[in-house]
């Protein structure tokens, strides 16, 4: 599976992102190299401290992500390349708010437990002295 940008992708990607920037704050050093960064993160389903050398520190990378996520940066980058295209509103998108998790993945513990009838432990002798 070939996951790579052609080069007017990624001129078109990149002046969206630049667009979508906010007007104040450091501007970044590359804005190529961060979209990089975030695409082989997700793709590779990995951690951010396992991000190649190739793109920097990781703790960079993160920090700068999270800042721009936080300003609404990202949102506002997928709406613009939304309106780029022509069949954007066919796509429908969903996430883990709408599936339902199986009563076991709620994260109790399970299995039975002997529980002791109350007319039993009040007949028992006390279990200190």
């Amino acid at each position: 599976m070939s996951t790579m940008m052609a080069e007017s992708d990624w001129a078109v990607a990149l002046e969206v992102f630049r667009a979508s920037l906010p007007r104040r704050g450091d501007k970044g050093r590359d804005d190529r190299l961060l979209l990089e960064a975030m695409h082989y993160f997700s793709v590779h389903n990995i951690t951010w401290r396992a991000l190649p050398e190739r793109f920097g520190k990781w703790n960079s990378i993160w920090k700068r992500f999270d800042r721009l996520s936080k300003a609404g940066v990202f949102e506002t980058f997928f709406d613009h390349l939304a309106s780029l295209s022509f069949s954007a509103h066919l796509v429908q998108m969903f996430d883990s708010t709408i599936v339902r998790a199986h009563v076991s993945a709620a994260g109790a513990k399970g299995g039975r437990r002997a529980r002791r009838s109350v007319a039993r432990a009040a007949a028992s002798p006390p279990k200190s002295t």
